[in-house]
C-alpha cells in the first residue's frame, strides 16, 4: 500500500494552486449554481426537442392532408363545370340523332323531284324545301353541321363509313368514290358518319409472254411409237420361210339315202 496520504479534491486543488492565486469561485461568483442548473435543466431540454420533433410530424401530416382534400376539391369543381358544359352542348344529342332521319326524307324528296313535279306541284316542293331549310338553320344553331366528303377525297375513318371497295381506274386507292349518305357533327364530335364507296388498288395482271414464246403448258418429251420400228428391231429367224395356205375346216358331208327297188 501506498504511504502517501488520500488527499480530498479541494485539499488536492488547494494543494495544486500556487500560493497567492485567486480562486475560480471568486472570479465567477454563482459558477457552481450555474452549473447545478444547466445539469439539471438538460433532461427537460431533451424532453422539449422529442415534442418539438412530434409536432413537426404531426404538422407535416395535417398539412399534406389539407393540401390532397383542397386538390380534391378542385378536382370536383372543375369536373363540375365540364360536365356542366357538356350537358349545355351534347344534351340534345339523341334528339339530334332522331332528327336526321327526318333530314335524310326531306332531302330524297327533294333529290327525286324533276322538272314536271316542280312544275306541277312547285308551291308544294317550296314547302318542303322551306321545311329542309329550316331544320338546317336549327341544326346550325345547336352546332350541328353536315358532313359531305367528295370524290375524290382521302377517307377518313374518323368521319366516314365504307360500305364497298371497288378498283376504279384512274382512283387514287383510298380515295372516296361514292357518297351514298351524309354524316353529322355536334360541337366537332361525330354524331353520324357519312356512307361512302372507296377506291381500292386494281389486281396486279399477270405479264404478258414475250414474242414468239408458247404459251400453256409443256408438253412432254417423248418420241411417237412406231410400230415398223419395233417390228425391225426383233430378230427374224435363219432360213427361208413358207408361206402356209389357211386350211379350210373339214365340213360334214349331206347322208346318201339308198334307194331300193
Amino acid at each position: 500500500m501506498s504511504d502517501k496520504p488520500n488527499l480530498e479534491p479541494e485539499q488536492a486543488g488547494d494543494k495544486a494552486r500556487p500560493e497567492g492565486a485567486p480562486n475560480v469561485e471568486d472570479l465567477v461568483p454563482g459558477l457552481d449554481e450555474a452549473i447545478a442548473a444547466e445539469e439539471h435543466a438538460a433532461p427537460e431540454l431533451s424532453d422539449a426537442a422529442a415534442q418539438i420533433a412530434e409536432l413537426t410530424v404531426e404538422r407535416d401530416q395535417l398539412k399534406d392532408k389539407m393540401m390532397r382534400a383542397l386538390a380534391e376539391a378542385e378536382n370536383v369543381r372543375r369536373r363540375a363545370e365540364r360536365d356542366k358544359k357538356d350537358a349545355e352542348t351534347y344534351g340534345g344529342t339523341r334528339l339530334a340523332r332522331d332528327l336526321l332521319a327526318v333530314y335524310d326524307n326531306l332531302a330524297r324528296a327533294m333529290a327525286a323531284a324533276d322538272e314536271t313535279l316542280r312544275t306541277n306541284h312547285g308551291s308544294f316542293l317550296e314547302g318542303v324545301e322551306l321545311t329542309q331549310r329550316e331544320l338546317t338553320n336549327a341544326f346550325a344553331k345547336h352546332k350541328i353541321t353536315p358532313v359531305t366528303p367528295l370524290p375524290g377525297e382521302r377517307f377518313d375513318p374518323n368521319l366516314h363509313q365504307a360500305m364497298f371497295e371497288a378498283p376504279i381506274p384512274g382512283a387514287e386507292s383510298g380515295t372516296i368514290i361514292e357518297v351514298m349518305q351524309a354524316g353529322f357533327t355536334i360541337a366537332e364530335r361525330l354524331l353520324r358518319p357519312a356512307l361512302v364507296g372507296v377506291a381500292k388498288a386494281a389486281p396486279a395482271q399477270a405479264p404478258e409472254p414475250a414474242p414468239g414464246s408458247v404459251s400453256g403448258p409443256s408438253e412432254p418429251d417423248t418420241a411417237a411409237h412406231d410400230p415398223a420400228e419395233t417390228d425391225s428391231d426383233t430378230p427374224e429367224p435363219d432360213g427361208p420361210q413358207t408361206a402356209t395356205a389357211p386350211q379350210e375346216e373339214a365340213r360334214p358331208e349331206p347322208a346318201r339315202s339308198d334307194s331300193s327297188g
